[in-house]
Parts: structure tokens; C-alpha cells; sequence
């Protein structure tokens, strides 16, 4: 008996798996099939690197006369700037720091077309090369402005490293793209409202800064909303398992184990998100808006063609923004209670 029971156990747990790998496999196969589409794309969604700005474009140039006058300029710009916005351009900069765990996560999805010399993999490289210029500049911009305790903030930005993240993913393809898209268009709002909030109190060089920034976010949200549409064509029915997968997850942003010294992992995080929404540079109306933008993108609530388990998926994604809605709309805004490390005095 107990022979049996095992035998039927071990059975069981081995269809599971081999059903599984069936899945990785055939998902691995699409993004071979869609490889060739996104190589086809790239010069679309990602800038030629030669003409492409750089940090130092924005930023007082060491090598000329002015240098120093430049400086005082900026740090006299930086001086108004509120304490809550400064809050959440640090936060912000901090998150695009930690852009080694984005590659490297990236690089973890399974399948042939991940290989070293294959074309995702070439993708994701020149992605993080232009992502890479946005913690750069927000750094430097950062360092020169007076408003921050640099040590504080650059401890912040080795443990978000070292702590890694879970985003609930794994290591399938459909789900980073998924939340690739979500998270490109979160990135996106944010920077843009940081633009326009710098401007009101008077930096028209840190608004300009982030508006580059956001145009790059803009950019690669439609890179990956095109590539999860390519994927929706091919297999609609996972790709709208995976969907709804993300949904009941939620989207959690890359800074969500944000901390600073003497703190645990994710403690900080809720205040910078407090700085966010009382500013409205990322709300909770954001997040449905965003999900409300994907679903229209892909042509979810008309997509056919999908068995019993996708349609129960589609119903529930198409439900979610205005249950969510709901519950947005019924939150307070947060009171000003905390001090941050990283700003200075």
C-alpha cells in the first residue's frame, strides 16, 4: 500500500514537472520565433549609442573656465527644490542604480534564444547601456547639489543591490515582459512628474534632466508592450495566464526592498512611496491607469480564440481596473512623519 502511494506520488509529481518543461520549452520557442521580429525593431526602440546623449551633456563641464560658476548656478537652482521631491529623486536614483540586479534578472529567463551570442541577450546589453546613463546623471546632479548626505544614499544603493529583489516572475519570459512593460511605464510617469515639479520650484536643469530620462522610459515601454504583443499573437492563451498571473500578484516596483542604515529590508520604501503619492508623482490611480493602458494595448478584452482557463484570465483582468479603481480612490494621503538619511541637514 504504502508502495502504491508512493509510486502514484512520484508519478504524479513527475507529470507535473514534465508538464512544466513542456511549457518552458514551448515558451522558449516563441521567443525564438519573435527573436527575429525584435532584432528587426531594435534601432526603433533603442538610440544609435555614438548620437545618443550622454550625462555630461547636462551636467557643468570640469574642463572649462566656468566650471565652478556653473556649480554654483545648479546648487542655487537645487535650493528650492521640496523636501519630499528631493525625497523621491533620491529614491528614484537609487533604483536606477541598482540596475546590475535588473540585467542580471533578465539574463536568469530560461529558453535557447537566452544564450550568450543570441539576440535577447544582445537586447538586454543594450538596453542596460541606456539605462545606465539615468543613474549616472541623477548621481552626479545628486553629488553637486548640496540637498544630500551622498554616504547615506550610496549605502542605500549597495544594499538594494545586495539585497536583490522578487518581483514573482521567475524564470519565464512572458512574466518579465509583462512586468517589463508595467514597470517602463510606471518609470516613465515618475520621471516625467519629477520634470514637471522641478520646474515649478525653478530647476529647469534637473526638469530637463528627467525629461530625457522619461523619454527613454516612454521608448522602451513600447519596445516591451510591442514584444509581449508579438507573444499575445502566438500564444494567447499563456500569455493571458501569465497576465492575470502578474495581476493577482501585483506589480511590485524595483526599489520594494529599499532600506537605509540600522533598517530591515523594504523599510524605507514605504516612505518613499508616501513622498511619491503625496506629491502625486506615483499614485495608486497610476497603477490601474497603467494596467488600463496594457489591456487596451494588446486587445484584451477582444481577444479570441482562448480555451476555458484563458477566458476565466481574460474575465478577471478585464474586472480588476475598476475594483481597483475603487480602492484608489478611497485612500488618504499620506501625513509628513519621516525624516530621511539621505537628505542632508
Amino acid at each position: 500500500m504504502r508502495f502504491a502511494i508512493l509510486f502514484g506520488y512520484l508519478c504524479f509529481n513527475n507529470y507535473i514537472y514534465k508538464g512544466m518543461s513542456f511549457f518552458a520549452e514551448k515558451r522558449g520557442e516563441v521567443m525564438l520565433h519573435i527573436e527575429k521580429y525584435m532584432l528587426e525593431m531594435m534601432d526603433t526602440y533603442l538610440k544609435p549609442i555614438d548620437t545618443n546623449w550622454q550625462p555630461s551633456d547636462f551636467l557643468p563641464d570640469s574642463t572649462s573656465e566656468t566650471f565652478y560658476q556653473d556649480i554654483r548656478v545648479l546648487r542655487e537652482n537645487a535650493k528650492d527644490l521640496s523636501y519630499d521631491l528631493v525625497a523621491v529623486l533620491i529614491g528614484d536614483t537609487i533604483t536606477e542604480e541598482a540596475l546590475p540586479t535588473y540585467e542580471s534578472w533578465l539574463a536568469m529567463v530560461k529558453g535557447p534564444s537566452m544564450k550568450e551570442d543570441g539576440g535577447w541577450m544582445k537586447w538586454n546589453r543594450h538596453w542596460t547601456a541606456e539605462e545606465n546613463r539615468h543613474g549616472d546623471l541623477l548621481n552626479k546632479y545628486l553629488y553637486l547639489s548640496g540637498r544630500v548626505n551622498m554616504r547615506q544614499m550610496e549605502i542605500s544603493t549597495q544594499y538594494l543591490i545586495a539585497d536583490g529583489f522578487d518581483i514573482g516572475t521567475g524564470h519565464d519570459p512572458y512574466r518579465n515582459f509583462i512586468y517589463t512593460s508595467f514597470q517602463e511605464l510606471a518609470t516613465n510617469i515618475s520621471h516625467r512628474r519629477v520634470a514637471s515639479l522641478a520646474k515649478k520650484d525653478g530647476d529647469t536643469l534637473l526638469s530637463r534632466m528627467c525629461g530625457v530620462i522619461a523619454s527613454d522610459e516612454a521608448r522602451h515601454a513600447k519596445a516591451y508592450k510591442d514584444f509581449m504583443n508579438q507573444i499575445f499573437k502566438v500564444d494567447p492563451n499563456e500569455a493571458m495566464l501569465a497576465f492575470e498571473d502578474m495581476m493577482r500578484k501585483k506589480i511590485v516596483m524595483p526599489a520594494h526592498f529599499l532600506r537605509e542604515v540600522g533598517l530591515k529590508i523594504g523599510q524605507t520604501f514605504g516612505h518613499f512611496t508616501d513622498a511619491a503619492q503625496r506629491l502625486g508623482v506615483y499614485t495608486a490611480v497610476d497603477y490601474v491607469d497603467i494596467m488600463q493602458e496594457l489591456i487596451e494595448d494588446w486587445k484584451i478584452e477582444g481577444m479570441r480564440d482562448l480555451n476555458e482557463a484563458g477566458e476565466k484570465a481574460r474575465d478577471y483582468i478585464m474586472a480588476l481596473p475598476s475594483r481597483l479603481l475603487r480602492v484608489a480612490e478611497r485612500m488618504k494621503n499620506p501625513t509628513i512623519d519621516y525624516k530621511f538619511s539621505w537628505i542632508a541637514g
